[in-house]
């Protein structure tokens, strides 16, 4: 095995940085993960590193933990050495002593001596930093390790540690930046496999078939499941099973994991045929022109919550063209009017994690102590809304999302009648859903697309399926 590391420097570096935000208070303790049994116990789900461990320690491995006292400055590696019972099965590995060195760490214990160490910073009443534990084998090791029952194990979690390790993670380095690009990049032949291999009579399974190879073929895996499907209204749905048929559209929302962990997320709608139907270009060109839009505004400084309500804005403006919207597009959106057909946030900030940092909470990830997330339908789903600064990555992903369920709600209640012309929209049943979804960098004066070019156009689109 052939672990993918930085420079032990930068690594070094990190967690130097972490030790200064925290200062001379106490132990923290960053657990990486296990393996995870599906239906028994040797019968495992791919490894997944915790994120936060990977940025401190890079060392993708199952079974370790580690501290960094930030009073000694002392840090330590736990994990057990392999048996030979181990060994017959994973073959030779490097020792727990060799890849801690490789990311400068000279001290390594058992597994289980963590356990002293935490119990002797609780003694001499010192704090113990945790992040919120997400894998259940975590958090019940926590609860066994602290002393508490596992509801209480939120009760200790440090958010200190929380804001500190946001603040770092959030500012995209250079060499982040490149493994970013090369994680997008690999997104778009995923794409771009997907789109020319749809054809009506084929199965949406065979198009994530195509997704699974192009990414196995750059040594990459999906960085989330796919969403590959002809009902695009439905937002995350994980089915597969539906037959392509002409005049419908496929909506693609996948992305890569390249092999630092470092990922992409991209989504296409495109036709199952060749071109689009009239009402299906004309709906294209609204979503299509909201992200331009919202690309434009995208720099230092701006709130990603006006640019997401800006995005809002200009699809009621192109939803009125077409008839199904009408009055005053600011005050549509005021109202909650638009959410008839945007249900969803913009957008999200992207690392290692789809969802950077989700795991640490979206209320710290994409809002601040001024800025709070809503908690109305529409902005509660914006994952994002605080000011955007140089070296954020992020997604901008408006839609359109016709919801028979939604639309059968709102018109029995008559809600934002004045708005909605609902004669029309029940015309549009059977439409199903409209995204586009593209990567930027936040640049010091504006914005980077990430990537290779990724077509986004009718005609470029259409261009692809001749």
């Amino acid at each position: 095995m052939k672990l993918q590391l930085f420079n032990k420097q930068v690594y070094v570096d990190r967690r130097a940085a972490l030790k200064q935000a925290i200062g001379q208070d106490g132990l923290i303790l960053l657990l990486g993960n296990e393996d995870s049994s599906m239906n028994y116990k040797d019968n495992c789900y791919p490894f997944r590193q915790d994120s936060s461990f990977l940025y401190y320690f890079g060392l993708d491995v199952p079974m370790l933990a580690a501290i960094i006292d930030a009073d000694s400055g002392e840090e330590v590696i736990f994990g057990d050495e392999l048996s030979m019972d181990d060994i017959i099965w994973t073959g030779t590995l490097p020792s727990v002593k060799e890849m801690a060195s490789l990311v400068g760490i000279t001290e390594t214990r058992a597994y289980l001596q963590v356990v002293h160490y935490i119990h002797k910073a609780i003694t001499s009443g010192r704090t113990v930093h945790i992040l919120p534990p997400y894998r259940p084998e975590n958090k019940i090791k926590l609860a066994t390790w602290l002393n508490v029952s596992l509801d209480d194990v939120a009760d200790h979690v440090s958010i200190k540690l929380i804001k500190a390790v946001i603040a770092q993670r959030v500012i995209k380095t250079p060499l982040e930046i490149e493994q970013m690009q090369n994680a997008v990049s690999i997104s778009v032949d995923m794409q771009l496999a997907v789109i020319k291999h749809t054809r009506p009579g084929r199965k949406e399974y065979e198009l994530v078939a195509k997704a699974e190879e192009a990414a196995m073929a750059a040594n990459a895996r999906l960085g989330y499941p796919a969403i590959i499907t002809t009902h695009g209204q439905t937002l995350h749905t994980h089915y597969h099973g539906n037959t392509l048929q002409e005049g419908r559209m496929v909506l693609s929302d996948i992305g890569a994991e390249n092999a630092m962990h470092y990922g992409g997320d991209l989504t296409r709608t495109f036709p199952v045929g060749r071109s689009f139907t009239t009402r299906q270009k004309e709906l294209y060109e609204v979503v299509l022109n909201a992200m331009d839009h919202a690309i434009c505004m995208l720099k230092p400084g701006v709130r990603y919550k006006d640019i997401h309500l800006a995005a809002c804005q200009k699809l009621v403006e192109g939803l009125k063209q077409v008839n199904l919207m009408k009055g005053n597009a600011a005050e549509a959106v005021a109202e909650g009017a638009h959410t008839m057909f945007f249900q969803c946030g913009l957008g999200h900030m992207l690392g290692m994690d789809t969802h950077d940092m989700e795991d640490l909470g979206e209320p710290y990830v994409g809002y601040t102590d001024t800025l709070k997330k809503e908690t109305v339908f529409g902005l509660k789903s914006l994952r994002l809304g605080r000011g955007l600064e140089a070296g954020f990555v992020l997604t901008v992903e408006p839609g359109i999302y016709i919801i028979p369920e939604l639309i059968d709600r709102w018109a029995a209640e008559k809600k934002c009648a004045d708005f909605i012309n609902y004669d029309v929209l029940n015309t549009y049943r059977d439409f199903g859903g409209i995204r586009i979804e593209d990567n930027f960098l936040i640049t010091e004066r504006g914005s980077h697309l990430l990537g290779k070019y990724l077509p986004k156009s009718l005609m470029e689109i259409e261009g692809l399926k001749e």
